[in-house]
């Protein structure tokens, strides 16, 4: 028979998940056999079901933040106590789903302070005389701070984690913004700064949401909850696309960067006061959503990312020495490259090819991102659902990278041979919106094969990515000189569209990865 259940303090140093409690100490659970067992401290003692309806019935401040138990222990809790399920209802007003919410936001702001430049380099080029190569130039200026920031934001959010990282990412981000037409009209030199600074800032909000969602989400809802998150992230291109347009058509070129910057020094302080950093941090969760977020696996997420992660360098070399992690740094290079090189070049693209307007080529770039919004979310449901209904996590990420890579492939030969500027936007729409599925694989997978490293990881492959991006962005206006032909650039990238997926399909993998001797 095993021994008795113990209620131990310990210390802050201590790497044991735990909860402080309300005299300030840390409270640990090992919870062993048998079910009528003690749970006891120097100063209380309680039967364990006794214990459990205290929790639940009177609301004191003892609480049941964890528990640890070896392979040949096993818990007895009282009967219907503990709900393993969650209405629609529930999940939808649950505490995570506001941490989502706050997240989707955010990233929405990120992508619209970054696609305002793609509306505002046509005025600016006519003002300044720059040629589409220069304008290029411009436009990869911010990929160049991007280019900095990943690794070390993904370190850092490792070390502080995501709430804090966020709120300072977000404010400079922002801050850039606001200065950015000033800067303009400054000098060239004071706009490649802002630029470059806006860059920066942004390369820590997709390693932070990451970071975000691996704490408040369980394994079951990581898919949806991503494509919730960067659903916000590709209505940010819609709003940026669309309303730039028409603020900068009533304000001058002030207007989307003042309003788009402002909005991000209010969210700052909407995030630092409504949301923590984990659920465990947080004291308006019901312990109902907490106890649900830890049986379904996520108390053991964290445990192990927590206490075993080191606060030291990361391991670089044996993490780029497995095939898994440059499966994710080869599709995140793919993605990036056929998403800034649509984002950047798109509504010079219709106007150039269908002669346009600039409303209306801003308009046909920027319907394709509501679509990739749905469909990021429908993905998400469908991973989600793939995997609880028994099939591999492994499987379900081929998939989905497969469904988001040779989709947009496709989709972007049809757009080479779209008559109209309408049937063009129809293709565009059918690439952005496949490429959504993205989003299922390689983004959730960070997760999956380093949950200890996902932040450094998704630095590391995020530092490929602007390395692509920043190719196919000044490449692009490059290859249209050279080439005379938008048409070229975008079968090009299409057949690195379906070179990327082969190499996925062939070496990821949805099995965590031990990637030193504490894992």
């Amino acid at each position: 028979m095993n021994s008795p259940a113990s209620l131990r303090y310990l210390g802050p140093t201590s790497s044991s998940f735990r909860k402080p409690d309300s005299f300030g100490r840390r409270l640990v659970f090992k919870v062993k056999l048998p079910s009528n067992c003690k749970f006891s401290s120097n100063r209380n003692s309680f039967a364990a079901n006794s214990f459990f309806r205290r929790e639940f019935s009177a609301r004191r401040s003892y609480r049941i933040w964890g528990i640890e138990a070896s392979s040949n222990d096993s818990v007895s809790v009282a009967s219907g106590r503990i709900k393993t399920e969650e209405s629609f209802v529930e999940f939808i007003t649950s505490e995570r789903v506001k941490v989502v919410a706050m997240l989707a936001v955010s990233l929405s702001l990120c992508n619209a302070d970054r696609v305002v430049m793609s509306v505002a380099i046509v005025p600016l080029s006519l003002s300044h005389g720059w040629r589409q190569s220069f304008a290029g130039v411009v436009q990869s200026s911010f990929l160049w701070g991007y280019l900095i920031s990943p690794i070390a934001g993904g370190t850092l959010v490792d070390y502080y984690g995501g709430k804090l990282v966020m709120a300072w990412g977000v404010a400079l981000w922002s801050l850039a913004t606001l200065l950015t037409p000033w800067a303009a009209e400054a000098s060239l030199w004071a706009l490649l700064a802002m630029r470059m600074l806006l860059g920066i800032a942004e390369g820590v909000a997709l390693p932070c949401m990451n970071n975000m969602i691996a704490r408040w989400f369980p394994p079951t809802e990581r898919s949806r909850a991503v494509g919730l998150a960067m659903a916000g992230f590709q209505l940010g291109s819609a709003i940026g696309l669309t309303l730039s347009p028409i603020l900068m058509s009533q304000g001058g070129l002030f207007g989307p960067f003042v309003i788009f910057g402002f909005s991000g020094f209010l969210w700052v302080l909407v995030w630092v006061s409504a949301t923590s950093s984990a659920p465990e941090c947080n004291w308006q969760i019901s312990i109902h959503e907490l106890m649900y977020v830890q049986n379904k696996g996520q108390i053991h997420t964290i445990a192990e990312g927590k206490s075993k992660t080191s606060k030291g360098i990361p391991p670089f070399r044996c993490l780029l020495s497995k095939l898994p992690t440059w499966s994710i740094i080869v599709a995140n290079a793919m993605h990036s490259w056929g998403f800034f090189v649509i984002l950047s070049w798109m509504p010079i693209y219709f106007k150039t090819i269908y002669h346009v307007d600039l409303r209306q080529a801003a308009w046909f770039s920027a319907v394709p991102w509501c679509m990739m919004a749905l469909t990021g979310y429908f993905a998400g449901v469908l991973s989600d659902m793939m995997i609880q209904r028994g099939i591999s996590v492994t499987l379900t990420r081929k998939v989905m990278q497969s469904i988001g890579f040779f989709g947009p492939g496709f989709a972007l030969i049809g757009l080479t041979m779209a008559p109209t500027p309408s049937i063009a936007s129809a293709w565009l729409t059918l690439a952005v919106g496949l490429k959504a599925f993205s989003h299922c694989g390689f983004l959730v997978n960070l997760q999956e094969i380093a949950p200890q490293y996902s932040g450094v990881l998704h630095g590391l492959s995020n530092t490929a990515g602007t390395f692509a991006a920043i190719i196919g962005t000044v490449g692009a206006g490059f290859f249209v000189e050279l080439v005379g032909s938008f048409k070229g650039f975008l079968l090009l990238t299409a057949s690195l569209y379906f070179s990327a997926a082969v190499f996925w399909d062939v070496f990821s993998t949805g099995e965590r990865i031990k990637f030193d001797d504490s894992t």
